[in-house]
């Protein structure tokens, strides 16, 4: 009997930690630190901002748009990332927006109310980065 009851406590104590574990909330990877850092980052990569802008426009416009209205855009932009960075480092220690430390500048909510970045329009949490973007790891194992 003593057995039976133990095994049942043992298993809801563990039932009752993976449910707790699954229910974080959702702000709950967004810290002071994480505010800190990219405080840091929009202050010191927010001129990242004019190149990736040029060839937006570039892309979508022309040439011409690319280096007339990208550029502009691209120093408005630099300035605002830099605003919202020094707005960050000297609050990085208070939940600002909405009681917590999410960036104020986060897009609107998209497909499945899953928040979604507008690259265009907005801004994505950290600044953009210039050049070739690798998401693999750099030593592979082949199975033979």
């Amino acid at each position: 009997m003593k057995r039976t009851v133990l095994s049942a406590l043992i298993l809801l104590g563990t039932a009752a930690a993976a449910y707790a574990d699954i229910q974080a909330p959702p702000a709950s990877e967004y810290t002071a630190t994480r505010k800190l850092g990219r405080a840091l980052g929009n202050i010191i990569y927010a001129v990242e901002e004019i190149p990736t802008t040029m060839v937006r426009w570039n892309s979508n416009e022309g040439d011409y748009a690319g280096w007339s209205v990208g550029i502009v855009e691209g120093f408005s932009r630099t300035f605002e990332r830099i605003g919202y960075g020094f707005y960050e480092l000297v609050t990085f220690w208070a939940p600002t927006y909405k009681c917590t430390y999410r960036p104020p500048y986060q897009g609107s909510c998209g497909r499945n109310g899953l928040r979604e970045y507008n690259t265009w329009s907005g801004f994505t949490e950290f600044p953009q980065e210039l050049g070739f973007q690798s998401y693999y790891r750099y030593s592979r194992v082949t199975t033979d």
